[in-house]
């Protein structure tokens, strides 16, 4: 069996958001199956001190640093016609790190964590290819477009990446995405969708790690009149932050009308200031990062994701759901998820008081809400963890090598 190169566009390590949990497991799963080669790039000290686990389980590896200012890299992307995605995470030394790797070493696989990483792909390279988009991003930034938000940029951009998405799929021999309707929404942007392998990983969680018997909950909460509803994830991500206003202008007042001391608690790192602004809203508190986001679902009534943009399966729905707390979400936050309405959780339109009288309603009624915290967690025990979610991965390398091994 030969080797496999692992090129992802951040270190996996620590996997403390959802890009990185998803890169870090597939990684983990690559290096049980073969000697792996890891290419990517660290932004912050937090990545390199990730560097020191790649080095544990990689052949070899190349992290440089992500230097390059977006300003910057959009003027590089305008003057040679690029997605401003593909110049941000140009770098010479990894292209030659990857040229090297693939001379020096019997390199069977070649596997890409996210779109902005198919350029390293050496030209003339007989081995398989595997691409993760994971979601569609020319489709979120024809979202930002439509919705008003940097007009031509985001329109470039998606216009942009429909082209490299299009390369990708016809150079891959499997080109993944996260859910069978981010794969559906795929195919109907290519050309010729005849032409790409399409398939589907959907994303898995720790279950023994978002265990409810394993946190405790939060005691500032605790100690607090509620209700406490919670919101978690990396608070620089626009769809995050644009949900957690939205909680903030809407949701709250409405919510508040029926639990004067209701609660909303906004957890997760690099909050904007949009999202710190939101702090003197009365009953939001914005807790920025945290070493530890269980005690907050922990000490969390109901966990929220009313995300109006979305791409890909949300982690912070199935963390909550793990740790047996009813989630109250859109459509948008639902995808990749086959969970049930009423069951599993309770799915609104982004509407004030259909969202408040779904709240209202279990709060009070604790039996459906004890009967809906258990179904949560057992659904994702039963259908996401990691091990089966990854088996296609495995299915699809050992394939590439049985059939290189018969040639």
């Amino acid at each position: 069996m030969g080797d496999i190169l692992f090129l992802a566009h951040r270190v996996p390590f620590p996997p403390n958001r959802g890009d990185k949990i998803r890169s870090a497991h597939l990684l983990k799963k690559l290096a049980q199956l073969a000697p792996v080669h890891v290419g990517c790039f660290a932004e912050n000290a937090e990545d390199r001190s990730g560097v020191s686990q790649i080095a544990e389980m990689a052949k070899s590896h190349c992290v440089p640093n992500r230097l390059k200012p977006l300003p910057l890299a959009g003027v590089e992307a305008v003057l040679s016609g690029k997605p401003v995605s593909l110049t941000a995470f140009h770098c010479k030394r990894l292209q030659s790190w990857v040229e090297q790797t693939c001379k020096q070493h019997r390199i069977d696989t070649i596997v890409i964590f996210s779109g902005q990483m198919g350029q390293y792909i050496p030209e003339g390279f007989k081995g398989r290819v595997m691409v993760d988009l994971c979601d569609v991003d020319s489709a979120k930034f024809e979202s930002y477009a439509d919705a008003g938000e940097r007009v031509w940029l985001n329109a470039r951009e998606a216009r942009l990446l429909i082209a490299e998405e299009e390369r990708l799929a016809q150079r891959a021999d499997a080109t993944i995405l996260i859910s069978d309707n981010e794969a559906a929404l795929f195919r109907s942007r290519l050309k010729q969708p005849a032409r790409a392998n399409v398939c589907v990983i959907g994303n898995g969680i720790n279950a023994a790690f978002f265990d409810p018997g394993n946190a405790i909950a939060h005691p500032q909460l605790t100690a607090e009149h509620g209700p406490h509803f919670v919101f978690t994830g990396q608070m620089d991500y626009r769809p995050n932050e644009q949900a957690c206003e939205w909680i903030a202008q809407h949701f709250m007042p409405a919510i508040r009308k029926r639990f004067a001391n209701a609660q909303f608690h906004i957890v997760g790192r690099n909050p904007t200031a949009k999202v710190l602004a939101l702090n003197p809203v009365p009953g939001v508190k914005v807790w920025g990062e945290v070493p530890d986001v269980r005690p907050f679902i922990a000490a969390a009534d109901i966990v929220l994701a009313p995300l109006l943009i979305a791409r890909g399966v949300q982690n912070k729905v199935l963390e909550a759901m793990a740790m047996e707390k009813p989630v109250l979400l859109t459509q948008e936050a639902a995808t990749g998820i086959a969970a049930t309405d009423g069951l599993h959780w309770m799915l609104e339109t982004a509407e004030a008081e259909a969202m408040c009288k779904r709240a209202q309603n279990l709060i009070n009624d604790r039996q459906a809400y004890a009967a809906m915290s258990k179904a949560a967690r057992q659904f994702v025990v039963d259908q996401h963890c990691w091990d089966a979610m990854l088996a296609p991965l495995t299915e699809l390398i050992c394939q590439s090598q049985d059939t290189r091994n018969a040639a």
